[in-house]
């Protein structure tokens, strides 16, 4: 039976791992992408944030990432299902995951950045109750082609 786990050191390869497929696939891997890899523990858990897993049988199928963006916001980031586990539930396990932290630490929104070319992966953010909202200005990721929302409090998505 798959659980969701929070990070641990020896979890970094996968966290990598399973990012670097999707990137790779359809984009170009940005020095952001590579200083997240290098440093996950001082860019993502050190300011308030963490990194979820999701394990079935012993092998790591799932990950994404919560980081902390000023008072009340999250960002939800890295968010990787490999690609023969697509289809199981994991995306909504590491997403109900990432919204129970997030609501524990007293955020009221969450934001994801993406790309619409990635349309399974938009699909589970709406099934979550994210909308899309203006494309801030200043992104990270020269990716980055759609924002996404979710005001936090009341329960919403599965």
């Amino acid at each position: 039976m798959a659980e969701v786990v929070t990070y641990r050191d020896e979890l970094r390869e996968d966290f990598e791992r399973l990012n670097r497929e999707w990137i790779e696939t359809w984009f170009t891997l940005e020095e952001t992408d590579r200083e997240t890899f290098r440093h996950p523990v001082a860019g993502i858990i050190a300011p308030g944030g963490q990194i979820f897993f999701v394990i079935d049988e012993g092998s790591v199928f799932g990950t994404c990432a919560v980081i902390p963006h000023g008072p009340g916001v999250h960002e939800l980031a890295k968010m990787a299902v490999a690609p023969e586990a697509r289809g199981r539930g994991y995306g909504d396990l590491l997403m109900q995951a990432a919204v129970e932290f997030s609501l524990r630490a007293g955020a009221s929104r969450m934001v994801i950045v993406s790309n619409t070319r990635l349309t399974p992966a938009i699909r589970l953010y709406r099934k979550h109750g994210f909308v899309e909202v203006p494309l801030a200005s200043g992104q990270r990721y020269a990716r980055a082609d759609i924002q996404m929302e979710r005001e936090l409090g009341a329960a919403k998505g599965p």
